[in-house]
Order: C-alpha cells, then structure tokens, then sequence
C-alpha cells in the first residue's frame, strides 16, 4: 500500500475518532445537563444552539398545528390522511384502524415518526408530532393549542429554503385535494354526540360512530310530491355554493320537521344523512349550560353535515327552566349570566353571526307541536323549509306493503286504503303491524283488525269529548242560573 493511501486512511480514522468522541460527549453533556440543570434553563440553552446552528442552515421547517384558534386546522387534517398512503420502507411504526362500516384501513403515523415525500423531484420531510401537558381548570377561548389540552399535536414539514413557493402554491394544495378525495373513497356516515364532560376541548366534544341506518327516500312512507320537493331542495343546495356566497348568505339550510309523533321525522333526517353523504350532530340542547357552550359545539362540527335538534317544543317548553338555571349557580353569585341558554343565543345559533363558521351546513329542528313554538323560530333565514309530517295516506301503505311485504298488489288494498283514511295511524304504527306476520294474508287481515279498533277508539275518544263538553256546558249553565236567583234573593232581601 502506497504512502499516500496510508496518509488518506490514517485521516480517515481521526475524522471518525473525533466524530464519535464529539458524539459521545455531546450525549453525556445532554444527559447530565437534562438531570442537572432546571427544564426551564435546559429547553432555553438547547434551544439557543438548535437557533445557532439553524442560521447555517438551508432547510426551513413549516409547523403545522392541529388546531388553528378555535377551528380545526384543514392543513393538518390533510396531512394525517395523504401520509398515511405514503408509507415507506423506512417507516417503521404507525397505528392503523378501521371502522366497521369503511371500506379501507386507515393509517397514520405513530408519535415521532418521520418519513420523506416526493413531490415534483423534491424531497419532504414529515415528522409528527405529539406533546404531553398538564391539564389546567380554566379555559383559554382563543386557542386549542393551550396547555388546557393534555395533548397537543402537529405535524413539522422540513424542506428546501428554495422550496418554499412550491410548498405553499402547489405541494400544500395538492395533499388538501387529494386527502379530500380518500376522504371520500372511505368515509362511513357518522352520527356525533356531544361528550359534555369534553365540553371545552373542541377535538373530543363530539363522540361519533357509524350511522347504519338503511332509510332512504325510496323507502320512506311519505307523500309522493313532497318527497320529490325535499329532494330537489337538497339538491338545489348543495350546487349553490357560489350564489350563496353571491347573495351574501352563509352557506347553510334550515329545515323544521313537524308532525305527531310515529310520522317518521327520524327517518327523514336519516334519509337526507345517506343522500347527501353527511354527518349527522345529534344535540340535546337542554342539557347545554350555557350560550358560549352553543356556540363551541357550533363550531365543533364539520362541514357538510346535519345538525339535529329532536323535538325543539320540549326544548322550549323548557325554556323558562333554562332561563331559572342561575337558582343552580354558586351561592356567591358568580358568572350568572353564563349559566344559561337563552331564546336569544339559541337564534344567534342558527343565523347569526356565529352560524356562518362553517359551509354547507344544515340544521333541522324536529317538533311534535309547531304550535307551542316562538314566532321567531319560524321565520325564513332560520328554519328555510318547513315539513309537515301527518298520518299514514294510502300511498304510503302501499310503499310500506312493498317494503315489508314485498306485496305491490293484493285484493284487501282497497280496504285498508279506505280504512286509513278514517283512521289517523301513524306510519310507525303500520309498519309495526306488517312486522307481526310473513304470510301476507294474515298480516294485512291483522292490519284491518287493528284499524278497526282504532277508528272505535277514535269515536269513543270524540264520544268522550262531547260528553265532557255537554257536562261542562250544563255545569256552566247551572252555576249560571244558581248565580242570578242568588242575585235575585239579595235584591228581595234589600228590598
């Protein structure tokens, strides 16, 4: 071996000696200054040299947060769906899952994880990650990123400094796209409920999982025509993104659902779930303490999705309660006024101007009694289209007939079309009689024994009603006639 070898092989050995000893006491340092020195002094000292070092450096590095104030960061959500497709051989932990009703796994990356995209000859590195904090008792309205969160989450892309127009104009906006496109490829239709004791944590006041419900508007026993309305206007909606925008209107829809109870409201709400493909937020208003708690849940929930508030009458009839909530304050009177859900919030709720955080959104009131309701719930801007839900016509037996009973036609049809009629049932109540019997003679002749009790039930419910009414007009008029020779007596006596 020539000198010259021996020279460059000689040099070699002391770059390797003096990295692995820098290395080494690069580690012991760290290590003795993290059990030593305060975290305070430690974060700031290795802070102040990763800043050194970072001047001499050509790489940038982009923070991508999970949350952006009080919204969820659409960047980071992106990220987490889009990465998970581009797995590595270097990657070495993710977590994965799948819910019963998607059609793929789903993957992401585990804590610290890091791994490198290719995008347009470019390289891209991703790390997510996860920071542990401690919990407080008060509540910073201004960010989710607070130490309120035991968790905070984010995603740090490191890439070129030359990079950096590319990243923003054309890298960023291509995972948002096609991390929508997956989205829809696997998405199940959820239906979310509010998780109170997460009240202030915007990323888990909603617990969600799978809606299987099968309705659909072919097989909802409603008016023809009315379905056929309902459904032109949902399609009429979401295609107008522009004209609202145009307009100066949030992008959002109202719907009251009104009916006596067995009309099948739910139904339709889950209908409209599976034509449109929306989530479904399932909310208990009376159970909601205060208007600013409204107005989180409001921004808590996604886009394109249907808000439900069940039987919106009870709610109001409970509305003089709601407002007697600060009787169950502390006894030093502190922060009454937030400890309660007023008529006016609940307004502000559904068109003012916290109801435009979000696009394509709809709201649907259901009700038993559209009477007991305030005026002001009604009013267009508000609930948009009003549906009234009434008993079972005879259009709607035959629907249910060909669902349960896979029964088109049968001779006893026009009898029980001319019993319903008179008989004011329910939907539910038909289908509940179908459900009884497979064989379908008996089931409909089962289906006529039952609206014939129900029309007698119906007469000797009215028959009822005009005795009462007789007996309280004779009352009426007895204590009418007793008062006027009392009247008469006292005369005679002054006399």
């Amino acid at each position: 071996m020539s000198s010259s070898a021996e020279s460059k092989m000689a040099l070699a050995k002391t770059v390797l000696s003096t990295v692995g000893s820098v290395a080494a006491t690069t580690m012991v340092v760290r290590t003795v200054a993290n059990e030593l020195l305060p975290p305070e002094l430690y974060d700031y000292l290795f802070f102040g040299l990763k800043n050194l070092f970072s001047r001499f450096s050509n790489q940038l590095t982009m923070v991508i947060d999970e949350f952006d104030g009080l919204v969820n960061n659409e960047i980071y959500e992106a990220a987490e769906m889009y990465l998970g497709n581009k797995l590595s051989t270097n990657t070495r932990r993710v977590k994965i899952s799948k819910p019963e009703k998607e059609k793929q796994f789903n993957i992401t990356l585990e804590r610290d994880e890091e791994m490198t995209d290719v995008y347009s000859g470019q390289k891209f590195q991703w790390v997510w990650l996860s920071k542990k904090v401690e919990s407080k008792d008060f509540y910073n309205p201004r960010s989710m990123n607070s130490t309120l969160r035991s968790e905070v989450r984010s995603f740090e892309l490191t890439f070129h400094k030359k990079n950096k127009d590319l990243v923003l104009n054309s890298y960023l906006p291509y995972i948002i796209e096609e991390a929508k496109l997956k989205k829809l490829e696997n998405r199940a239709i959820k239906i979310h409920t509010v998780d109170y004791q997460s009240i202030y944590n915007l990323h888990d006041i909603w617990e969600a999982i799978n809606l299987d419900h099968p309705a659909t508007f072919e097989t909802l026993a409603m008016d023809s025509e009315l379905k056929d309305k309902i459904v032109k206007d949902l399609d009429r909606f979401v295609k107008r993104k522009d004209y609202y925008r145009k307009v100066g209107k949030a992008w959002k829809r109202g719907y009251l659902m009104y009916g006596p109870p067995g009309t099948g409201k739910s139904s339709l709400v889950a209908a409209m779930a599976n034509y449109l493909n929306f989530d479904i937020y399932d909310l208990e208003l009376t159970e909601v303490m205060r208007n600013s708690d409204l107005r989180r849940l409001l921004v808590a929930t996604a886009n394109k999705s249907i808000l439900v508030v069940e039987d919106i009458d009870c709610t109001i009839d409970l509305q003089n309660n709601l407002a007697n909530r600060t009787n169950d304050s502390p006894p030093d009177g502190s922060n009454q006024q937030e400890t309660k859900v007023t008529l006016s919030g609940l307004l502000n709720f559904i068109d003012g101007l916290w109801s435009s955080c979000g696009d394509e959104r709809i709201i649907i009131f259901t009700t038993n009694h559209i009477e007991k309701l305030d005026p002001a719930l009604l009013r267009p801007g508000r609930m948009d289209m009003h549906i009234h839900l009434s008993y079972c016509t005879p259009s709607g037996f035959r629907l249910l007939a060909a669902n349960y009973l896979e029964t088109r036609e049968h001779k006893l049809f026009k009898q029980i079309e001319e019993l319903i009629e008179t008989a004011m049932v329910t939907p539910a109540e038909v289908a509940e009689q179908l459900l009884k019997e497979d064989e379908v003679d008996v089931s409909l002749n089962g289906l006529i024994s039952f609206l014939h009790v129900k029309i007698k039930e119906k007469e000797e419910a009215k028959s009822k009603k005009v005795e009462a009414t007789e007996l309280e007009t004779n009352q009426k008029k007895e204590s009418d006639e007793k008062g006027i020779e009392e009247n008469l007596e006292e005369k005679k006596i002054t006399k």
